[in-house]
């Protein structure tokens, strides 16, 4: 990955993704005290609801856009984008200005996440793109672990502002960077000319509309009681339509080749970190650890990501359908081991063993979804088939979690986190029936990447 001129690309490339996800784990840390100089406790997710409704457009555009286009005006933009909306809220003075900043924010990172994964599909070859992810993943994994305590200590010596403003010198120098390469691609189309192009006529309708069907569907979330149910079930009606014309044909059927995979992404992503999400609490909560060994448990579930994800990138020929099948059979232990953790039977730290296996499953099956898609994307198809993945990922996310907080405040903390845990064994499960409709019939040929050099 660092020979044959391609050493500035892969950092580039590294240091761009290092910045969002620094951004993602830093600003939750911060936000108590941002919100307490410039918003109220009633505006308190808004800033996460701007960030969040504008990537889920970006995304799905800047995968359009990168399509017909190649990568580069999409990264270049969505840079452009992240830097300045890093600037607005870093100098925020006010809720607005802030809100701005986000929304900039969202709409910088979707738009150069999913042209970074063209990029990779134009610059290397198929055999180094196993190491590519395996690196990129590591990359999300280090900031989650490094991101919240950075930006406690930047907020508590210095200002909440400087865990924005911070950030901007890693992404302007990851953009130089890629300069080179972004250079020589130019204005490449991967998109396949005349024919008809995924998500048809609607897809500039649908995202938006889905971009608002999160937004409402968020603000309901922070909002439980009655009196928000007509607003949630206005955003589902308009969110499910929407996200229906922006993921392949037969994708909730488990249609055998991209659909397959793309789903597969929501339910990897959607069980572990719904899993994640509610782990400390319970350690909190019924077992009395405190939020930093609670906490604790969580690095572990990182380290088995990344140490899966450097493995699987030093085994290129291994059937990544196979793999994925593995992931899905490790994080299925993994909840597994969580649930008599939950009732008392066996002893907390099994919940240490329940991360890493999970962890690892993730490792494994993350990489491989995204050269999967690669794989069965069609020239024209890897910015669309990679922004559906990713959105399906963040919906089932929100979605398991929402679940998981319902049963929790039905049925009480314990009962509701083992029913919680019970179902998704059973969703991680029907997962690895759909793993093999991930299978390569044919090598993707048409993604053979140019040499730089």
């Amino acid at each position: 990955m660092f020979r044959d001129g391609r050493g500035p690309t892969t950092a580039g490339i590294l240091l761009v993704i290092t910045a969002v996800a620094f951004e993602g784990m830093g600003v939750g840390t911060a936000m108590p005290d941002i919100m307490a100089d410039v918003g109220t406790l009633e505006t308190y997710a808004w800033p996460f609801v701007a960030f969040l409704a504008s990537s889920v457009l970006a995304t799905v555009l800047g995968g359009r856009w990168a399509d017909a286009r190649g990568p580069a005006g999409p990264l270049v933009t969505g840079v452009a984008a992240f830097g300045v909306g890093l600037v607005a809220a870093g100098t925020a003075t006010a809720l607005p200005q802030l809100l701005v900043g986000r929304a900039l924010q969202g709409l910088g990172a979707g738009s150069l996440t999913v042209a970074v994964f063209v990029l990779v599909a134009l610059a290397y070859p198929v055999q180094l793109r196993p190491a590519v992810f395996g690196w990129t993943a590591t990359a999300w994994v280090l900031p989650s672990l490094l991101g919240p305590p950075a930006a406690a200590y930047v907020t508590e010596t210095w200002s909440w502002h400087w865990v924005f403003l911070g950030i901007v010198p890693v992404a302007l120098l990851a953009l130089v960077m890629m300069s080179r390469v972004l250079r020589r691609l130019g204005s490449q189309r991967t998109d396949r000319g005349d024919g008809p192009r995924p998500g048809g006529r609607w897809l500039l309708v649908a995202a938006p509309l889905a971009a608002v069907g999160v937004a409402a569907l968020s603000w309901a979330g922070e909002r439980p009681g009655l009196a928000v149910l007509p607003v949630a079930l206005v955003a589902l009606a308009v969110l499910i339509p929407s996200v229906l014309q922006l993921v392949p044909a037969g994708t909730l059927l488990a249609r055998r080749g991209v659909a397959s995979t793309v789903l597969a992404r929501g339910l990897l992503a959607g069980t572990f970190f719904a899993m994640n999400s509610f782990l400390p609490l319970m350690l909190n909560r019924l077992h009395d650890w405190s939020l930093t060994e609670a906490g604790a448990v969580l690095i572990v579930g990182s380290l088995g990501w990344s140490a899966a994800s450097t493995w699987q990138g030093g085994h290129p020929l291994l059937p990544r359908h196979v793999l994925m099948r593995a992931a899905f059979g490790l994080i299925a232990l993994g909840i597994a081991l969580v649930i008599p953790v939950t009732l008392g039977w066996v002893s907390p730290w099994v919940a240490f063993v329940a991360q890493a296996l999970a962890g690892f499953g993730m490792g494994l099956g993350m990489p491989a979804v995204s050269l999967l898609v690669m794989g069965h994307s069609a020239p024209g198809e890897v910015g669309f088939n990679t922004a559906a993945a990713q959105i399906l990922d963040g919906l089932a996310t929100a979605l398991l979690i929402g679940v998981g907080g319902a049963l929790t405040a039905l049925l009480g903390l314990e009962a509701g986190l083992t029913a919680l845990y019970a179902a998704l064994v059973v969703i991680v499960l029907l997962g690895s029936f759909v793993a093999p409709r991930t299978a390569l019939t044919s090598a993707p040929a048409h993604l053979g990447a140019p040499e730089i050099s």
